[in-house]
């Protein structure tokens, strides 16, 4: 399944984002992903430099996967960012990242988590596609390319 949409929503997904440290793009991950959901971003951002600490979500191709596991919530659900410039997120293969896909699960959604962390994983591995969402024009392109216009074999 290459359709993201179960995990993303239009409003959390967004280009241009000027964040220039992990610090500064966790805080906006967190206002993003956890403020709809009703989370302390405080809280959110914390999680998401924590499970960091543990090494860095950059996988590479200048894509980052930050996650964490949080009380309060329900389903799985997650944030797509294309950052206005790439910053250094000491990721596998050393490139910057530009582009971002934040999960946030329940703490009790271990095979979830994971199997969510799988679907977005392999989707951002489609060189292609990368191209493409580096190269959009809009957050609605952003979300088409991720979610059900995605199944065009982007």
């Amino acid at each position: 399944m290459t359709d993201l949409s179960d995990l993303l929503r239009l409003d959390a997904v967004q280009t241009g984002v000027g964040a220039t440290s992990k610090k500064q793009l966790f805080a906006y991950l967190a206002q993003l992903a956890g403020g709809p959901l009703g989370l302390d971003p405080k809280g959110v951002a914390d999680k998401l430099a924590e499970r960091e600490r543990l090494g860095s979500t950059g996988f590479g191709n200048g894509v980052a996967i930050p996650h964490a596991r949080l009380p309060g919530l329900t389903g799985v659900t997650g944030a797509f960012l294309r950052l206005a410039q790439p910053i250094d997120f000491q990721a596998v293969d050393g490139l910057p990242v530009d582009l971002v896909f934040a999960l946030v699960s329940p703490v009790e959604a271990g095979a979830d988590h994971l199997k969510a962390l799988a679907r977005v994983s392999r989707r951002l591995r489609d060189l292609p596609l990368l191209a493409k969402l580096r190269g959009a024009g809009s957050r609605d392109a952003l979300f088409a390319l991720l979610s059900d216009g995605a199944r065009d074999g982007a």
